[in-house]
C-alpha cells in the first residue's frame, strides 16, 4: 500500500471554531442574539448556569448563521477539499451545536460525517476524544485542532495538525513535533484598524467651545481638552469594537468592511472584549480628572452609541439624527470639560451641519450598494428610491447650518465677543463650500471616506478651514 492509500484509509477529523474558521460561533451567536433582542442578556446567565451545552443550544435555537460568510482558513480548507476529492473520509468534529455544524457541512460539501454538540453533551476535549475513539479506535484517525481543548484529542490521534494554535496547543506542537499551520500574527496595523484611530479626528470637536471663547492660550483649558480627547477616543474605540461584533455578518458581505479585523478573523472576539474593558478603564479613568458634568456627558455618549449599534442604525432617519447628535455631544463634552458655556447658536449650527454630513454617508451607501428596487440596504432603513429625498434633506441641512451661522454673526453675542465682526462673515460661504463640495463629490461617486474625516484630511478643506480660523482669531482681537 502506498503512502496515499495508507493516508486515505485513516479518516481526518477537523475541529471547527478557531481551526476551520477563524472565529468562534458561540461568541458570534451570542452577539447575533443580542442584536436580535438585547433583553436576552438577562437569560444568558441562566443558560450558562446549565453548562456550556445548554448555553450553546439555547442560542442556536433562536438564531441562524450564514455559512457562506464565515472566515474560513483557506489553506486548511483547500487541503480538505483536495483530500476529500482523493477519496479520504473527512469528519467535522466540533463543540458547536449540531444545527450550525450541519449547516456548514452542507455548505462545504466535503464532510462524510458530522460529530457535534447535541442535547446537553458538549462535544469538546474528553467527550470529543471519546466519540472519535468509539468511531475509529485509538490512533485510528488524524485530527486538526487549535486550542487547549484539543490536547486530549491530539494525544489520541495518529497524527495531529495544529492550526493557528493558542499557547497551549503551540507548546504541545513543539513538544511532539506535530505538523502545524500557523496563522498570521496580528500587527500594529491590525490593532490600529481595530481601534479606528482615524475616527479619533472627530474628537477634535471637543476643542470647539474653548476656541470660540478665545481661550486658546489658556493652558488649563488646553490640558482639559487633551484629557477629554483621550477619554472620548478610548470610549469611542471601545464602542467601535462592540459595533463590529454586532455587525460581523453584515461586514463580511461588504466589499471593504469584510477586511476589518474581527470580520476577517484576524483578531478574536475574546481579544476584542479584553480591549473593550481596557479602553473603558482608560476612558473613564481619564475622565475622573475632569468634571462630573464631563463624566455624565461621556456616559450619555456611551449609552447613545450602544443604542445606535443595537437598534437606531436600522431605523429610517433616526440613524442620521442620532449621528448628528453624537457629533454635537462631542461639543458638549468639550464645554463640560473646560467649563465654557455653549450657546444655542453653536448647538443649532452643529445639529444642521452634522446632519448634512450624516446624510452624505447614507446617500453614498444608497449609490454604491446593489439592491433590487423596493428592498432595503442590509442593516439599514433605506431603499434605492430614497436617494433623492436623502440628497435634498442633506443639502437643505447644509444651507440651514449656513443660515444659522449668518444669523449668529448678526447677533448681539457676536458684537460683544468680536471687536471686528465683519471679519468673520466669510465663515458662512466657507461652510457652504465645505458641505456643497462634499455633496458634489458624493454624487460623482468620489466620496469614499466618512465625510467628517474627509474634511479633516482633504487639503482643500484644510485651507478653507485655516482661513476661517485665522479670521476668527483676527476678528476677536
Amino acid at each position: 500500500m502506498d503512502a496515499r492509500s495508507d493516508r486515505n484509509a485513516i479518516p481526518l477529523a477537523v475541529d471547527l471554531d478557531g481551526t476551520l474558521i477563524a472565529t468562534d460561533l458561540l461568541w458570534e451567536g451570542l452577539f447575533i442574539l443580542l442584536k436580535k433582542n438585547p433583553l436576552y442578556i438577562f437569560l444568558v446567565p441562566f443558560w450558562a448556569a446549565g453548562g456550556p451545552a445548554r448555553l450553546k443550544q439555547a442560542i442556536a435555537q433562536r438564531i441562524d448563521i450564514d455559512p457562506a460568510s464565515l472566515p474560513y482558513r483557506e489553506v486548511l480548507l483547500c487541503r480538505l477539499r483536495t483530500e476529500h476529492a482523493e477519496g479520504r473520509k473527512i469528519v467535522l468534529a466540533t463543540g458547536t451545536p449540531r444545527k450550525f455544524a450541519d449547516a456548514i457541512a452542507v455548505h462545504l460539501g466535503i464532510f462524510d460525517q458530522v460529530l457535534a454538540t447535541d442535547g446537553l453533551a458538549n462535544l469538546t476535549s474528553g467527550r470529543k476524544r471519546a466519540s472519535l475513539i468509539a468511531a475509529y479506535g485509538d490512533g485510528g484517525f488524524d485530527y486538526a485542532g487549535n486550542s487547549r481543548h484539543d490536547l486530549q484529542v491530539f494525544d489520541a490521534a495518529r497524527n495531529a495538525i495544529v492550526v493557528a494554535p493558542d499557547r497551549h496547543a503551540a507548546r504541545w506542537q513543539a513538544a511532539h513535533g506535530a505538523e502545524t499551520m500557523p496563522a498570521p500574527k496580528p500587527t500594529l496595523r491590525t490593532i490600529v484598524k481595530m481601534l479606528r484611530v482615524h475616527q479619533w479626528l472627530k474628537n477634535s470637536l471637543i476643542a470647539v467651545p474653548m476656541v470660540l471663547s478665545h481661550e486658546y492660550f489658556n493652558t488649563d483649558m488646553i490640558w482639559q481638552c487633551l484629557l477629554a480627547f483621550v477619554s472620548f477616543s478610548a470610549v469611542a474605540s471601545a464602542i467601535y469594537i462592540l459595533n463590529d461584533f454586532f455587525d460581523l455578518a453584515l461586514d463580511r458581505k461588504h466589499l471593504t468592511k469584510r477586511n476589518r479585523p474581527f470580520a476577517s478573523g484576524a483578531l478574536s472576539i475574546p481579544f476584542g472584549l479584553g480591549a473593550i474593558a481596557m479602553l473603558l478603564a482608560i476612558g473613564f479613568g481619564t475622565g475622573l480628572f475632569l468634571s462630573h458634568e464631563f463624566l455624565a456627558v461621556l456616559g450619555g455618549y456611551m449609552v447613545v452609541t450602544t443604542a445606535y449599534s443595537l437598534s437606531f442604525k436600522r431605523m429610517l432617519l433616526v440613524d442620521v439624527l442620532t449621528l448628528a447628535g453624537l457629533y454635537t455631544i462631542r461639543v458638549l463634552a468639550g464645554a463640560a470639560a473646560t467649563g465654557v458655556d455653549v450657546s444655542f447658536w453653536l448647538l443649532a449650527f452643529s445639529i444642521f451641519f452634522f446632519l448634512s454630513l450624516a446624510l452624505v454617508k447614507r446617500f453614498v451607501e444608497l449609490r454604491t450598494t446593489a439592491i433590487p428596487p423596493g428592498e432595503r440596504i442590509a442593516g439599514r432603513g433605506y431603499r434605492t428610491e430614497d436617494q433623492e429625498i436623502v440628497a435634498q434633506a442633506g443639502m437643505a441641512s447644509a444651507f440651514s447650518s449656513a443660515l444659522v451661522l449668518a444669523l449668529y454673526m448678526d447677533s448681539v453675542a457676536v458684537r460683544e465677543l468680536y471687536p471686528h465682526p465683519w471679519l468673520i462673515w466669510p465663515l458662512a460661504p466657507i461652510v457652504l463650500y465645505l458641505t456643497m463640495r462634499v455633496w458634489i463629490l458624493a454624487r460623482r461617486n468620489e466620496m469614499h471616506d466618512d465625510p467628517v474625516v474627509f474634511i479633516i484630511r482633504d487639503w482643500r478643506s484644510q485651507i478653507v478651514v485655516l482661513i476661517g480660523a485665522v479670521m476668527l482669531v483676527i476678528g476677536g482681537w
